[in-house]
């Protein structure tokens, strides 16, 4: 993301949405009985875009980090009992191979805990609806963990007065902004940490109300990439909650942009980091093979070719996206290809192509067999990842697309120990970045000996 001055954060929010907060006194409060966190706890979010049309996101402030709903009753012996309970919602392997989702629920009380679970599995089909998830569904184990409200709904729905006593605080309104959905994370943090691992968290809102928000900044101490937060009622919510792996797992750019904003009509500093983001325009990129040059011309699933369409990363001038209209800018569109690109690299980066079902921390003897488990991918074209087993980085043919190879059977004639490896490895066509392509296999490898 392009350097954002942080003194003026607030300021270019509240120029962005004022159209949709109610008063001056919303703006410095949240819902009722709120006592405002000290200033030290504040972490940065992204506001989603309004519901009928605009730009996927309204930009980034700071919010509280802890919660602002009333103080926490007490649960009766049942709730207690429930409260905390995980399940394996999508099993596809060990949490070390597989990016591991968790989903938290807000707002149900007990008896509604069969809701949340039917509302989780409807938002990650949601998700999987999506490209580059689809074809990559087998990557990821979904887990939920059950956090019982007291209070059925959440904070700020329907209006800024209503408050409930909620296990994770989540309340829309925050900073006065009625789609922007907070939560108190801490809260959020000690049911994550239930749940065996945590690549991503999303948090699924009781209510039908539009609004989420997207909390990227990683946890050093539980490892999980970002938060999206989503009303679980709402049949757009889930949109947000892509977007935001766009910035957590793709490190994706927004790619709207501030017209009318002081300090956001034209970009001047150096070039992003951003894969998305370049202050080439096209000729330029295409001369210096730069950014997402192996794209140009090519059409892209969100509409149009690719290109250099000036305006992104919250400025009007000066940056270049990839497309006009991707979902890192509107919501309900798909990712342009670049942004594909970025997130089966992402996806790589948490998941492992090949796990070894036979130990290897032993010496495997001819009575053995080495066994791995490979995922599938989903894809329309069948693709699927190509599979090589090697003998002292002496690549075995014959074993080519297997999954399990005997030791007898590789013909071995000495005492000593050999080193025995298979590869599973993605030669997506939508990943064209040599470096990136270079990440898209995983080895495991058994010492074998007579």
């Amino acid at each position: 993301m392009a350097p954002v001055r942080r003194p003026a954060v607030r300021v270019l929010l509240r120029a962005v949405v004022a159209g949709v907060c109610a008063t001056t006194a919303l703006l410095a409060a949240g819902p009722a009985d709120a006592a405002a966190p000290p200033a030290d706890t504040r972490v940065e979010v992204e506001v989603p875009g309004p519901e009928h049309g605009g730009d996927a996101g309204s930009g980034r402030l700071l919010v509280p980090g802890a919660g602002r709903a009333k103080p926490a009753g007490r649960l009766s012996e049942a709730a207690r009992a429930a409260d905390g309970d995980v399940t394996k919602m999508i099993d596809n392997g060990s949490t070390a191979d597989r990016l591991d989702v968790v989903v938290i629920g807000d707002g149900y009380t007990a008896p509604e805990l069969g809701r949340f679970h039917e509302d989780a599995r409807k938002k990650w089909a949601e998700v999987t609806a999506v490209e580059p998830y689809t074809t990559y569904r087998d990557l990821f184990n979904v887990w939920t963990v059950d956090a019982v409200s007291r209070d059925s709904g959440v904070s700020g729905d329907p209006d800024p007065a209503a408050v409930r006593d909620t296990a994770l605080g989540s309340f829309f309104w925050c900073e006065g902004i009625e789609r922007l959905l907070c939560i108190d994370q801490p809260k959020v943090d000690a049911y994550v940490a239930k749940a065996p691992a945590a690549d991503l968290v999303i948090v699924l809102a009781n209510s039908a109300k539009y609004g989420g928000a997207g909390y990227n900044e990683p946890s050093a101490a539980l490892g999980y990439s970002g938060i999206s937060t989503a009303s679980a009622g709402h049949a757009k919510s889930g949109q947000v909650a892509i977007h935001e792996t766009g910035h957590s797992l793709g490190k994706l750019a927004d790619e709207y942009f501030y017209p009318g904003v002081p300090d956001y009509e034209q970009y001047t500093g150096p070039e992003p980091a951003d894969s998305n983001s370049s202050t080439l325009p096209a000729d330029r990129m295409a001369a210096q093979r730069a950014k997402w040059h192996r794209w140009l011309g090519e059409e892209s699933p969100d509409g149009g070719p690719v290109g250099a369409y000036e305006g992104g990363n919250y400025f009007v001038t000066g940056l270049y996206r990839p497309t006009d209209a991707s979902l890192m800018r509107v919501l309900g569109r798909p990712f342009n290809l670049p942004g594909v690109e970025a997130m089966i690299g992402g996806f790589h980066r948490y998941a492992n192509t090949v796990t070894a079902l036979t130990p290897t921390d032993r010496t495997l003897r001819l009575r053995h067999t080495a066994k791995a488990a490979v995922p599938r991918l989903a894809g329309a074209d069948g693709r699927q990842l190509v599979v090589r087993w090697y003998l002292d980085g002496r690549e075995l043919r014959r074993f080519a697309g297997r999954t399990e190879v005997a030791v007898a059977e590789l013909w071995l004639f000495d005492l000593r120990s050999h080193r025995l490896s298979v590869t599973a490895e993605d030669r997506t066509p939508s990943v064209r970045d040599p470096e990136t392509a270079r990440t898209l296999h995983t080895t495991v490898s058994w010492q074998v000996r007579l």
